[in-house]
């Protein structure tokens, strides 16, 4: 297929644009950069470098002629959505109107959103399946939920089959070493920890000690970035062949805390990794784990690369490759 790739300069859009070049997939990336890198691009395929909040280069690259495409394009850090909302609300909804009615307008008839398991809120059960109540607890959640109800309203009126997939942490660097272009500005926890290790910060500061934990701090549940790329690639070809939209959880259902993630860092680099316990951050419910049970019955979708040790040892690969260490 011919799958535009909106986003496919950064973090998870490179990882998934490799993907669906070993697929044989025709590939073509649209990115304004503001994250992404350049160095994520891979020669073999077109770039068109554009704003989704500017609806007239959206319609000149959807005028080319997709089959599908890919959003991976919404500003994704928790924390930062609850000060905000506006920053959100103007990339991640108006945004995304203007894919979806631009994708449309060009016939294009098959998209794969990268959600998020933010749209839940504080499970009422673990680990989250796909019927579990939603009620975000963080701006950021509620703007993905919103687009889940967009996506879902243009699936009956302009007949835009979709898979939207929900996970949580996305973490882990290309298990082949081709990608290590690194995140600007990091926010997600392994990321800052490595920067860390590197020198480049000088500690990394937890977010609450006293959550009803086993360690006190907040249990999240990792997905190794190559293992969410395979799941688009699936799940795009699922849709293709079914003509059905998709709403699925990616997790491993096994959660693992803070303090976990920060002592096997320390281990796994031989760094010290300086930490300061502070206080709690809005919008950070206690556990959060999502069960992939449906993934793997439908696309036959499980984790390979989701471990602890495959995730900080892929990561500290690029760091050390990215800084020449």
């Amino acid at each position: 297929m011919k799958v535009l790739v909106i986003g496919g300069a950064g973090y998870i859009g490179s990882h998934v644009v490799k993907a669906l070049m070993e697929k044989g997939h025709k590939v073509t990336v649209f990115d304004n950069l503001s994250s992404g890198l350049l160095q994520n691009l891979f020669p073999e395929n077109d770039f068109i470098a554009g704003d989704i909040l500017h609806p007239d280069t959206l319609e000149e690259a959807f005028s080319r002629g997709f089959d599908a495409f890919i959003h991976l394009a919404a500003f994704k850090a928790a924390g930062e959505s609850m000060i905000k909302p506006e920053k959100y609300s103007i990339n991640n909804i108006n945004g995304t109107l203007n894919i979806l009615n631009a994708a449309t307008a060009h016939n294009c008839k098959y998209m794969v959103f990268s959600s998020s398991a933010a749209i839940f809120g504080e499970p009422q059960y673990q680990p989250l399946d796909e019927d579990h109540p939603k009620n975000p607890l963080n701006y950021y959640g509620f703007t993905k939920l919103k687009i889940e109800e967009f996506m879902t309203w243009y699936d009956q009126l302009k007949g835009l089959k979709f898979a939207s997939l929900r996970y949580f942490n996305a973490a882990g660097y290309d298990v082949d070493g081709v990608l290590y272009g690194l995140e600007r500005n990091p926010a997600n926890l392994l990321p800052v920890m490595m920067e860390v290790a590197c020198g480049k910060r000088e500690k990394i500061s937890i977010f609450g000690s006293d959550y009803p934990t086993r360690d006190g701090t907040c249990i999240r549940d990792y997905i190794h970035v190559s293992d969410l790329a395979s799941a688009h690639v699936m799940a795009l070809e699922h849709i293709a062949k079914t003509n059905e939209s998709l709403k699925l959880n990616l997790g491993t259902g096994n959660g693992v805390t803070v303090t976990e993630m920060l002592e096997a860092t320390r281990r796994i680099t031989g760094k010290e990794v300086k930490a300061e316990y502070v206080g709690r951050r809005a919008g950070d419910p206690a556990q959060l784990t999502a069960t992939s049970a449906k993934a793997k019955e439908i696309l036959g979708w499980e984790p390979k690369y989701s471990d602890v040790d495959t995730l900080i040892d892929s990561t500290w690969k690029a760091y050390k490759k990215y800084f020449k260490m």
